[in-house]
């Protein structure tokens, strides 16, 4: 005997969740186990299960029943009753799987997708040099994504082959079926399992992309990368994403950027932070170093006195400021004193006399 399905675990929410948590947690499961995505041997049977949790326990009626009277009082019992599997390849979340995996978004369950539907858009991690992201730039990078198929411009089909109404939902893309309850008979819509949803049959594919309607191809981009970018900083390039269904337009690339870190400068935000070293001697008596920049060197001068870990403040040689013309934050020094761990005879009588001015002063 078959256990008693527990929708709530296979969607990982107790059985107090509101609507907003099972949705969220439905979107999680199917983003991880949907075909298109996951190829893992049994993906196909856990996205079927997790559907099929959400399916009930996004319905209030639907969850109050299974609440009461669990797993056969929304699948139905005895003859004539039939429940979820029944329906083959039938999902009642198109419009969120539209979202997920490419489609359009928006519309309802019923909605004929028999339109152009814009692509999925990409994402792809760029790792560049400290001193590009500092200043900008240009980048080549290589790219994966789908473009419309040119034989067939996008549409699947064999060239001069047209499609076909669907008999089994007379072009409207929905099926009715009927679900025996406790409490009666209740009506539930969904896609149309022999059309997905189209509302149209093809009978002749295109013999190029085998009838999707696009091809995986590589693609070779120069992108600007605009001064002051830091890691986690994202660039949108239009366009450049999956070709969308049926001739629909394609989504967008999304290059998210991390910053190779710098041997010499420490960044934050807009400023940077850099050490300089210099002997104990010029430390009291104050001198003038090289200090390098982003700009290149510079001579800073050392105040007489200067403290271990003094910090002295370079005004407009940081970051450029992202989206503000001419505007750079700060370069903050660090004076490192070295102080030496042996000294000549003569150095030691020579400050055992400074020693003994700054006692009788």
């Amino acid at each position: 005997m078959r256990a008693e399905a527990d929708y709530y675990g296979r969607l990982g929410v107790n059985r107090n969740a509101n609507e907003a948590e099972i949705k969220k947690a439905f979107r999680q499961k199917a983003r991880q186990l949907h075909p298109d995505v996951n190829k893992s041997p049994n993906a196909q049977e856990q996205f079927q299960q997790v559907s099929e949790a959400y399916e009930v326990l996004s319905d209030p009626q639907k969850r109050s029943l299974y609440d009461q009277f669990g797993e056969a009082a929304v699948k139905g019992s005895g003859a004539g009753g039939p429940g979820f599997s029944d329906f083959g390849d039938f999902s009642p979340f198109g419009d969120i799987f539209d979202t997920f995996f490419g489609g359009g978004g928006g519309g309802g369950r019923s909605r004929r997708r028999d339109g152009p539907q814009q692509g999925d858009d990409l994402r792809l991690d760029l790792e560049i040099d400290f001193m590009k992201a500092i200043f900008g730039g240009d980048e080549k990078i290589t790219i994966s994504h789908l473009e419309s198929c040119g034989t067939c411009e996008g549409s699947g089909m064999k060239p001069g082959t047209k499609p076909r109404t669907c008999g089994t939902c007379g072009g409207s893309g929905v099926v009715t079926q009927v679900m025996r309850t406790p409490i009666g008979m209740i009506q539930q819509q969904g896609v149309c399992p022999q059309c997905k949803g189209n509302g149209q049959i093809v009978d002749e594919y295109c013999g190029t992309c085998s009838g999707r309607g696009k091809l995986q191809k590589s693609k070779q981009l120069m992108i600007t990368i605009p001064p002051g970018v830091d890691n986690g900083s994202r660039l949108r390039i239009r366009q450049e994403g999956d070709a969308g269904a049926k001739g629909g337009p394609p989504g967008d690339l999304y290059v998210f950027l991390s910053v190779k870190p710098s041997k010499e400068f420490k960044r934050e935000g807009s400023d940077i932070f850099s050490n300089v070293q210099v002997s104990y001697i010029d430390a009291i008596l104050g001198t003038e170093v090289k200090v390098a920049t982003l700009d290149g060197t510079i001579d800073l001068k050392i105040p007489a006195g200067s403290q271990p870990e003094t910090v002295m403040k370079v005004e407009n040689k940081g970051v450029p400021i992202l989206g503000k013309k001419n505007a750079r934050g700060n370069q903050f020094v660090t004076v490192k004193v070295a102080i030496p761990t042996s000294i000549t005879r003569e150095e030691k009588e020579i400050l055992a006399q400074l020693k003994s001015k700054s006692n009788k002063v």
